[in-house]
Order: structure tokens, then C-alpha cells, then sequence
């Protein structure tokens, strides 16, 4: 019972506050101030144009030099290269791929170059290739998928 007569009272006194803002408020002339006139406004000066028979100063600039886009081989070595020291150790190819490390690494010195690795992408493009005319088709390229595992349950 002690709640309500609480929340009565407490409701009775927040309506109170309400109102005596809402009578101030009501009660209050507030005189906008009319807007200032807007400025006159100047013409902005034109930039001079040159005729079309005036002599160029200097020669025209040179063009961009063309960018080596590298191959897409390349970039996936470069992926992997991560001091960019044009071999990829075993620390930079995951510690989780060290299986797939050591089967590219056919010299087994542990340091990955990219003849080493175009050699094994070239010899899965050609096992791929069925027919050996050097493109692959959807169904030939499906086989270059790398196989699923099947995802360990978690024992707790």
C-alpha cells in the first residue's frame, strides 16, 4: 500500500513540475529578431583564358611509366613472402601448412623459391588439363579444389 500512495504522490509531483514549465514557458514573449538583409553579391572575377595560338611553355609532361602487373603465380608467392626476399621460409608459409610446405619444397633445404613453386602449380595444371589442349574447362577445374576434411568435433 506504502507503493502506491508513493507513486500517487510522486506522479502528483512530477505533474506539478510539468505544468508550472509548461505556464512559465506559455507565459514567456520571446521576440525573434528579423533576419538580416543578405549581401550584395559580387561577381566573382573570371580567370583569364589563353588563345588557342599562344606558344606553350616547356615541354608537355612526361606520361605515367606502365606498371608491372605481376602474374597471378606471383602474387600468390608474394602472399606467402613476407619480408619480400623472394623466398618463402617455413615460418612465413604458416606453421599450419608445414605438410604442404615440404611437398613443394622438393630440394628440402626448408627455403621455398619460385621456380619451386610454379614447378608443382604447373605439374597440378597439367594433371588437371585431362585433354592437354593447355585450358581447363569448369569440370576439369573442379579437380584442382583441394580435398575437405571433415571438421573435428570438439571433445569436452
Amino acid at each position: 500500500m506504502k507503493r502506491y500512495v508513493a507513486g500517487a504522490a510522486s506522479m502528483m509531483l512530477l505533474m506539478t513540475a510539468g505544468l508550472f514549465l509548461w505556464m512559465g514557458a506559455n507565459g514567456q514573449d520571446v521576440v525573434i529578431p528579423e533576419a538580416p538583409p543578405p549581401p550584395d553579391v559580387i561577381e566573382p572575377l573570371a580567370l583569364p583564358k589563353a588563345d588557342e595560338t599562344a606558344p606553350t611553355l616547356g615541354p608537355p609532361p612526361p606520361s605515367p611509366p606502365k606498371a608491372y602487373k605481376a602474374s597471378r603465380e606471383e602474387r600468390r608467392f608474394n602472399r606467402y613472402d613476407r619480408n619480400r626476399d623472394e623466398v618463402i621460409t617455413r615460418l612465413e608459409l604458416m606453421s599450419s601448412r608445414t605438410k604442404a610446405f615440404k611437398a613443394l619444397d622438393k630440394d628440402g633445404n626448408n627455403l621455398l623459391t619460385f621456380e619451386e613453386w610454379a614447378a608443382t602449380t604447373s605439374d597440378r595444371f597439367s594433371g588437371a588439363d585431362e585433354d592437354a589442349n593447355g585450358e581447363l574447362t569448369r569440370a576439369e577445374f573442379r579437380t584442382t579444389r583441394p580435398k575437405r576434411t571433415s571438421a573435428r568435433r570438439c571433445k569436452c
